[in-house]
């Protein structure tokens, strides 16, 4: 199964940040919108990083309440892994496995097209074996 075939079940809406947004801003968005990561871009459309909630967290061990009004860029990880609508679930796994990363974002012709969290890669696998487990049932009965 392809990356766009998820996405066209889960959609592509992301949720972004700005850099110079300030941590505090950053966690009411995250809350706001019930996730656990925001893609830090200056227009929505590059990325120029990402910001976590383990971002989050471990900065407060080293600045606690300091932290809030420090500027998104202070904590986002810059290098960040993407994949394309084209790429297959598969390889996605274990680039998220291998990483250790729990959000990535999809890339279409140098654009943010959405972003795959692991709960979403977990669902279609899910999805997959629920209905290869149905055509072996339908295909035992019919003999």
């Amino acid at each position: 199964m392809r990356i766009s075939n998820l996405l066209a079940a889960k959609g592509s809406t992301v949720a972004t940040i700005t850099g110079e947004s300030t941590v505090a801003e950053a966690v009411a968005e995250l809350g706001r919108h019930r996730i656990g990561a925001l893609v830090v871009s200056s227009d929505g459309a590059h990325i120029d990083g990402i910001v976590s909630e383990r971002d989050i967290v471990r900065a407060l061990g080293d600045r606690l309440g300091a932290l809030l009004e420090d500027p998104v860029t202070s904590i986002m990880t810059s290098i960040v892994a993407t994949c394309s609508p084209e790429d297959e679930i598969e390889s996605l796994m274990k680039t998220m496995t291998e990483r250790r990363i729990r959000h990535v974002p999809v890339v279409s012709d140098g654009v943010l097209a959405g972003i795959v969290s692991i709960g979403d890669v977990v669902k279609s696998r899910i999805d997959e074996l629920e209905k290869d487990r149905k055509e072996l049932v339908e295909y035992i009965n019919a003999r």
